[in-house]
């Protein structure tokens, strides 16, 4: 009995885990840096003020839709944790 718990229970997870989509980037470094603007060597700083422009101009709130708005922040995500990576010296 024991054993077919056990496989009910593992039938179960691999159901689970072959329906759950394959995670990817939302969306490529090139479209998030030509979204905002920005060249490849872009620091923090420079990520953040241009979000700053973009998001003025697309947030719901001031006449723009929420879907850019929502792109707009996940290129900002993506570029800030690109520059992280950059900054930090190899081990």
């Amino acid at each position: 009995m024991l054993k077919l718990i056990a496989i009910a229970i593992f039938a179960a997870l691999l159901w689970a885990w072959l329906r759950t989509p394959a995670r990817r980037a939302p969306m490529p470094l090139a479209e998030a840096r030509s979204l905002l603007g920005l060249d490849e060597g872009a620091d923090a700083d420079a990520i953040r003020a241009a979000h700053r422009r973009i998001i003025a101009r697309v947030h719901p709130d001031a006449g723009g839709s929420a879907e850019l708005a929502r792109r707009t922040n996940i290129a900002r995500d993506l570029l800030l944790a690109e520059a992280a990576r950059r900054r930090q010296p190899l081990s």
